[in-house]
């Protein structure tokens, strides 16, 4: 199979997916938690069955906005609200108490602005720092590669594509949040983290067989090289990706408010890293080997 023949066509694709989610991420932006704006943090339990649209319906008629709110056992339930006045969330807790019967309050924090600031800072930081030492890992463990190919050229391809991976899902957020509301916290983060680790390690995989192929084939194209180490390593990548998709749609389904989004993100992710992994950072690799003349 010769499927490095069609990496014009996987760019394509790849830009056509990107392209609405860059787009509404430009005009609209990412829709943020009190992770990233500040906002109060309230755990109760109500004296009698309540469920969590009741609950919201209250606040809204309070006048105060629910980022999120989750219920972790019997009236028992976790509440993420945007900024609101002390006596505001006074009145909201008499209301609730009077409609729903002995109001138990186990935690009410308030999260700032500046510390909402400081977690953007750090996960930017987090997401370049790991990019980083991506590359200068890859370029260091493939420096043996035979010449005229070039270790570092393999761990920018890496980069790209798991760059591929992070647009793909914040523009898929981008979109989710202008139509449904949907907003990233901490966890969404944590979701991109672990899609850069997923997705560099499928592709490391498939860039450690082109250089073992390298090594067996010196003087052969560079391009019948790639379409034969992908070949190898097809079945390996979709065995290992459809593992955890199978472990995620589950998770997605019946884990919780809480955990839908973070999971949702994962999912894309994987099925994103999947793709770039065996078409889009080869490709690239392919295409520039190709514009030196290899």
């Amino acid at each position: 199979m010769k499927l490095m023949r069609f990496k014009l066509w996987y760019f394509i694709f790849s830009l056509l997916i990107i392209l609405p989610g860059l787009y509404f991420l430009i005009t609209s932006g990412l829709r943020l938690g009190i992770d990233f704006t500040g906002g109060s943090l309230l755990e109760y339990k109500f004296g009698e069955s309540v469920s969590t649209n009741q609950i919201k319906d209250e606040f809204s008629k309070g006048g105060v906005e629910i980022g999120q709110i989750s219920q972790t056992s019997e009236n028992y339930f976790i509440i993420r609200t945007k900024p609101v006045e002390q006596e505001n969330l006074n009145n909201l807790k008499k209301e609730l108490n009077d409609k729903f019967g002995s109001l138990e309050i186990r935690r009410e924090e308030n999260i700032g602005p500046t510390i909402g600031q400081e977690i953007t800072n750090k996960a930017m930081i987090a997401i370049g720092l790991a990019s980083l030492a991506i590359v200068l890992y890859i370029s260091f463990t493939f420096r043996k590669v035979p010449k005229p190919q070039s270790s570092y050229r393999f761990g920018i391809a890496a980069v790209l594509a798991l760059l591929h991976d992070i647009l793909i899902v914040v523009g898929v957020f981008a979109i989710l949040g202008k139509f449904l509301s949907v907003e990233v916290d901490i966890l969404f983060v944590t979701a991109l983290l672990t899609i850069i680790g997923f997705s560099v390690h499928d592709t490391i995989v498939v860039f450690d067989r082109i250089r073992e192929n390298l090594l067996k084939n010196v003087g052969k194209k560079f391009i019948d090289v790639a379409d034969v180490s992908i070949i190898q390593t097809l079945t390996r990548s979709l065995n290992t990706s459809l593992t955890v998709i199978f472990v995620l749609f589950p998770m997605l389904l019946f884990g919780g408010e809480s955990l839908r989004w973070f999971t949702f993100a994962l999912l894309v992710g994987i099925i994103s890293g999947t793709y770039s992994s065996i078409f889009n950072a080869t490709a690239l690799l392919v295409w520039w080997e190709e514009r030196l003349g290899h």
